[in-house]
């Protein structure tokens, strides 16, 4: 792909599982010694500004990964150039990408699980009305889905 680089993580509100998703990216691409910027977002602007969700951030601290720099931000226009890879979450927030993309950058658009070689139609489910193991279970595919990442990175 040209000029993009890097990947952006986005779901809803940019509170729960995207800001997790860019947590365990950032220290597990370090480790892997791969130089690539990461970022998250939501595809509503609804949260702009606020921190991570309290319950996102103790699961990610739990595992060591600290989601205390984290401000929300929306999904912007320039994000689609910006970035190479765009991964959603679920369907829903990719259904809204595709319909904000240009067409010719389509190709930069995927579900993160899917494009990790986790899961086939895989979604990182909201856990936002659910309990501490929803929280942790979250954490637990962003972790199989940045792994994945690295394995496909490596190999390409």
């Amino acid at each position: 792909m040209s000029e993009g680089q890097g990947i952006l993580f986005v779901c809803l509100g940019n509170i729960c599982r995207s800001p997790l998703a860019e947590a365990v990216a950032r220290l597990e691409f370090e480790r892997a010694g791969l130089d690539l910027p990461v970022d998250s977002c939501g595809t509503g602007g609804w949260h702009a500004g606020e921190g991570a969700d309290p319950r996102s951030v103790r699961a990610g601290a739990e595992a060591g990964y600290d989601l205390a720099p984290h401000r929300a931000r929306r999904l912007e226009d320039a994000d689609f150039e910006r970035w190479q890879w765009l991964l959603a979450m679920d369907a829903a927030n990719l259904d809204e990408m595709r319909a904000r993309c240009p067409q010719r950058l389509h190709g930069r658009l995927g579900l993160f699980l899917d494009v990790a070689g986790v899961q086939t139609r895989g979604e990182v489910p909201d856990p936002y009305y659910g309990g501490r193991e929803d929280f942790r279970a979250v954490l637990k595919l962003a972790q199989n889905g940045v792994h994945g990442l690295i394995r496909q990175l490596r190999s390409a």
